[in-house]
């Protein structure tokens, strides 16, 4: 049998945590392994049991959860890192995701979504939907009035279909929009979009739409 998903829950809020324990362990292939009530017990918590998935509050005492997860993702073999936060689109969330966090829910997202959203990030893909991708990203887009750095080589290495799928993957289109709009299968959007990470060196598509942002590629 495949060992279940390990979860560490960090929120400064006891009842918010017992909740979303029991919705977590009540299923067979998710378990929490420990907790935390702010950023600085999440460190200790996280590197003692080394869980696959974090879900971490941005706004807690002591430390928050955006100190907290640029620490985590700075060790070796880092725990994917989910934000939790009760604003749409809060910039704080686009800060963390540019750290390099797999995404953010909404403290009220359906149960059903949280669970969900636990197994796509430890099957290595985001958890932001598509339709809200180009509106939270343009909170980092404006970020600062600073002039974009070059052009890395990596990008010049995709090819020039690679490309056109990079842009449409970059403005928010899921790999089902991108399929329809290009004439191709969801699959053979998958292998590109694959590729396209593996060149660039990013480890999902949300990293890819803050690479497009930071680059002026879009």
């Amino acid at each position: 049998m495949t060992a279940p998903i390990r979860v560490v829950l960090v929120d400064d809020q006891a009842l918010f945590r017992a909740g979303i324990r029991m919705l977590v362990d009540s299923q067979p292939d998710l378990a929490v392994v420990g907790e935390a009530s702010d950023g600085a017990e999440a460190l200790t918590v996280v590197r003692a049991t080394r869980p696959d998935v974090v879900l971490m509050d941005i706004r807690m005492p002591v430390m928050d959860g955006l100190a907290a997860t640029a620490e985590l993702l700075r060790d070796d073999a880092p725990p994917r890192v989910v934000m939790l936060t009760t604003f749409d689109l809060d910039e704080a969330a686009a800060r963390a995701i540019r750290q390099g966090a797999s995404g953010f829910l909404l403290k009220d997202a359906d149960p059903e979504f949280l669970l969900a959203a636990v197994r796509t990030v430890h099957a290595g893909s985001a958890v932001i939907a598509a339709s809200a991708t180009r509106e939270l990203f343009a909170h980092v887009a404006t970020d600062a009035a600073r002039p974009a750095p070059a052009v890395p080589e990596t990008y010049r290495q995709l090819t020039e279909r690679e490309r056109e799928i990079f842009a449409l993957a970059a403005r928010g289109l899921s790999n089902a929009e991108i399929a329809a709009r290009e004439f191709l299968s969801e699959a053979t959007v998958k292998t590109h979009i694959s590729r396209i990470l593996t060149k660039l060196g990013l480890r999902d598509r949300v990293q890819l739409v803050v690479f497009a942002f930071d680059h002026a590629l879009v």
